[in-house]
């Protein structure tokens, strides 16, 4: 049909199987795969009617569910597995002409560009648990909205208004946060009116619920220098307070500067508040390292005092894993580099950075990264995938535990033909005597053969006479 047809477009996804892909034929027919290194193109059901391609169409992926969004005209069609369905809802007001477009709220962290124009929050029943916004030319429709609308500038940033902002914000308040906020300015202006805000707040008792509103609208604020006075208010609040528990504002004074930094247009990972709490630190981080922005990352860790485990460790054996892919320069050069950077960290594996190197196809470099792992129950398997057995033999031999060695010893028999393995044994007493003993109680025939080899004629003899008595 591709070949016939061929594709008038193409849309790129990910999921939990990895990266996929979906395309719009030119018979008008969708067709996608789950995960392009494992390539099974599945045609989705045909739309009804459909002699033109759609105003716009997209995938979502959710829960090991992929299903295809799209729109003709006044209607909207849900491709799944199994069937196509029309997307049914009251709350749906139909625009004639419109193009619509979606984006998951949680992908707003950078969303592909789409026209200025108003956008709608649905959640029709056939989409029940994958909420998504519409937008659509000329109509605001605001069916399903809890709140107001925030629209910074003429790009996407749009969000819903938090509680804590609009009680603060809205024009004549009297909520304890706005009347905080007042209280702190004119108290930067040495104003007698300050005193006034206070004791109405306070009179009230309304003292504590106001800091927390300035704390809590502070995260939800973009601007850093509006983040400021609302902390400056809060931080003012507290201090007409006994005992005020410290570690909300601390936590919002962390999580601002963690925010910012990665708002800055170097960085370009704009998060909402929200976002952030619902991605997690780890997730963040994650982000950051798979941007390649390491420096950032580590600061945040040391910031924000994660245990190194969690932290820096991860990061940094994410960026020796990157290193190794450098081509252009020596093993000598990037293996002390990393040694260098990594040095003992805890949680730092050099057998898995070793592993990377040898997947990269960069075994002398795997081999030198090896010499730092301190662990040779790490070591050892790594060589013998790498088909380093002797060396393997010696490390396992340097360790000290019998059971390496006898894995080491076994994996060479397989290995080996018989008198190259028993050669590479005469070099390597210790395994030798282990071996030995592990053919006295398993393999007495093969004991045979190595007094053979060594022309040990009494250890010979008193073999035949134990044979010979059992």
């Amino acid at each position: 049909e591709v070949l016939q047809n061929h594709v008038l477009e193409a849309k790129v996804f990910h999921t939990e199987y990895g990266t996929g892909v979906a395309i719009l034929t030119g018979a008008h027919r969708f067709s996608l795969t789950t995960n392009i290194d494992d390539l099974k193109l599945r045609r989705m059901p045909e739309v009804p009617g459909l002699q033109k391609p759609p105003s716009c169409w997209a995938v979502l992926s959710q829960d090991r569910v992929t299903i295809v969004l799209l729109a003709v005209g006044q209607d909207l069609y849900l491709l799944d597995n199994t069937s196509c369905s029309v997307v049914v809802s009251e709350l749906w007001w139909p625009v004639t002409g419109s193009r619509v477009a979606w984006c998951p709220p949680h992908s707003l962290a950078g969303p592909s560009p789409v026209p200025c124009c108003p956008w709608d929050a649905f959640q029709p029943p056939a989409l029940a648990g994958r909420s998504f916004l519409l937008l659509s030319h000329g109509k605001v429709c605001t069916a399903g909205t809890s709140g107001p609308i925030l629209s910074r500038g003429k790009g996407v940033r749009i969000e819903w208004a938090q509680e804590a902002s609009q009680e603060i914000f809205k024009i004549a308040s009297m909520a304890p946060g706005a009347l905080l906020l007042e209280a702190q300015k004119e108290y930067e202006k040495e104003s007698q009116k300050a005193d006034e805000y206070l004791r109405e707040i306070k009179d009230q008792k309304l003292l504590p619920e106001a800091v927390s509103q300035c704390i809590e609208a502070a995260g939800y604020e973009h601007e850093p220098d509006t983040q400021k006075s609302l902390l400056r208010a809060a931080s003012f609040g507290k201090c007409f307070i006994d005992k005020f528990p410290p570690e909300s504002f601390v936590r919002m004074c962390q999580d601002l500067r963690v925010l910012n930094a990665i708002r800055d247009y170097q960085i370009g990972i704009p998060l909402t508040f929200t976002q952030y709490k619902r991605l997690t630190i780890e997730v963040l981080l994650d982000r950051l390292v798979l941007r390649r922005l390491y420096p950032l990352a580590i600061r945040i860790c040391e910031y924000l005092r994660l245990s190194e485990i969690q932290g820096v460790s991860r990061i940094l054996a994410h960026w020796a894993c990157y290193k190794v892919q450098q081509k252009d320069k020596s093993d000598e050069e990037v293996a002390h580099a990393i040694n260098q950077k990594l040095g003992d960290t805890p949680g730092i594996s050099y057998s898995e950075i070793a592993a990377r190197a040898y997947d990269c196809g960069r075994t002398e470099l795997a081999i030198k990264l090896l010499e730092y792992e301190p662990r040779s129950g790490e070591q050892v398997p790594l060589l013998l995938k790498m088909k380093r057995s002797k060396l393997a033999l010696s490390k396992a031999i340097e360790s000290g535990d019998t059971d390496l060695v006898y894995t080491v010893v076994l994996h060479l028999k397989n290995e080996l033909n018989r008198g190259t393995f028993f050669m590479t044994l005469q070099n390597q007493p210790v395994a030798l005597s282990l071996y030995h003993q592990f053919c006295k109680h398993q393999e007495r025939e093969t004991l045979k053969d190595l007094y053979n080899q060594d022309d040990n004629h009494q250890e010979l003899g008193n073999f035949h006479v134990h044979s010979s008595y059992s």
